[in-house]
């Protein structure tokens, strides 16, 4: 074999080869790891985090969209997925209002983008790449932002609910202030799905500036337009440079681990019924202070909630009537409970907390 031939068979095993290294700053983006549901029905009128981990839906204005957000097993054939994000439009709106904005966001800590070195005069470009498989097809728009500053590009779903891979490079930002080195949202990924003519009415900002609304989405398609309409997602890879890699397949237990730095649900359907999450000691007969066990350091103190009926168990067991919002003194290494319970027992006893046949808490430190 020539040398030559050798150097492009060699470029050929890296193009197609994984690629070793961390090299994916978007977590979870082959949609295996979610912890709150896996499936959630009449969505769109509110934002919120509701089934695939670190995947956020954004929803400006009023709008009669309705979905059920679902964790799919639906994903492209021999890429190496087991699961997608979908979206199934079940009530339509074909008119969206002016300052509708329909959009799945990622989100990502100034501390995990400082290899960009945006802000400066040797910004890195970025690639990402992804696969859509939706029933709408046109131009769609990604959308990068981070604070006052945005970029856009179209891409095109060209046949109606097929996977399509598609990759888009970007830029880097010379402009605007170097990013803060800390834990808070930085920069975000826009994947908008409709959006009304306050998105849409200028001219498309392909390049970086200091973002007019109008100018955000334009030529973005209604994929919420028909209640026969999905719209799925999977492989979201951001990564430095213009070339897009293959996706890199992280362990479901590593993806796990990263996904508990933003959220954690203890859950007695996964985690098994009277499973032990927890300890503390009674203040009175019916008042409990804790700590729960957490296998991770969070982001930030998280908000801790609990729901159905947990258990305090010592002296006698004994249901936690607590709702809502439990969490006190939190910090990102460890969860401050006071809990109220029937009474059983009396100062000064400990307990263990477990999930009894119902119980979940949840501690939330997301962006």
């Amino acid at each position: 074999m020539t040398k030559a031939a050798e150097l492009a068979k060699m470029g050929e095993v890296l193009t197609n080869s994984q690629i070793g290294g961390r090299r994916n700053i978007v977590i979870n983006g082959g949609m295996n790891v979610a912890q709150r549901s896996t499936s959630e029905t009449g969505k769109g009128a509110d934002a919120g985090y509701f089934t695939i981990d670190r995947m956020y839906y954004f929803e400006n204005g009023t709008t009669d969209v309705r979905f059920t957000q679902s964790q799919s097993t639906d994903v492209p054939t021999g890429e190496g997925f087991a699961k997608s994000l979908k979206f199934d439009c079940t009530t339509a709106d074909t008119s969206l209002a002016s300052d509708n904005q329909l959009t799945l966001k990622y989100r990502i800590e100034g501390q995990d983008i400082q290899q960009l070195k945006w802000g400066t005069s040797s910004a890195e470009k970025i690639t990402l790449s992804f696969y859509i498989k939706s029933t709408k097809t046109g131009t769609f728009i990604v959308e990068l932002s981070r604070e006052s500053r945005k970029i856009s590009q179209a891409y095109t779903v060209s046949s109606s609910d097929t996977w399509e891979k598609k990759t888009l490079t970007f830029d880097g930002d010379t402009g605007g202030s170097v990013v803060t080195n800390d834990s808070s949202n930085r920069l975000e990924i826009n994947y908008y799905m409709g959006v009304g003519t306050n998105y849409s009415s200028g001219t498309l900002d392909t390049a970086w500036t200091g973002g007019t609304n109008a100018n955000r989405a334009v030529g973005q398609v209604n994929a919420f337009d028909n209640t026969s309409n999905n719209i799925l997602f999977t492989g979201i890879q951001l990564e430095v440079g213009s070339q897009a890699t293959p996706f890199e397949h992280r362990s479901f237990g590593e993806e796990l681990a990263l996904c508990r730095r933003y959220f954690i649900k203890y859950d007695h359907a996964v985690d098994g019924n009277y499973a032990r999450v927890g300890y503390g000691t009674r203040t009175n007969s019916t008042t409990v202070r804790g700590i729960l066990n957490i296998p991770t350091t969070m982001r930030t103190n998280p908000t801790t909630k609990v729901s159905g009926t947990p258990r305090c168990e010592g002296s006698g067991a004994a249901n936690i009537s607590s709702s809502g919002s439990v969490g006190t003194n939190n910090g990102p290494h460890s969860v401050g409970l006071d809990l109220t319970t029937a009474s059983v027992g009396s100062a000064d006893d400990a307990v263990v907390i477990d999930l009894g046949l119902s119980g979940e808490f949840t501690m939330d430190s997301e962006l």
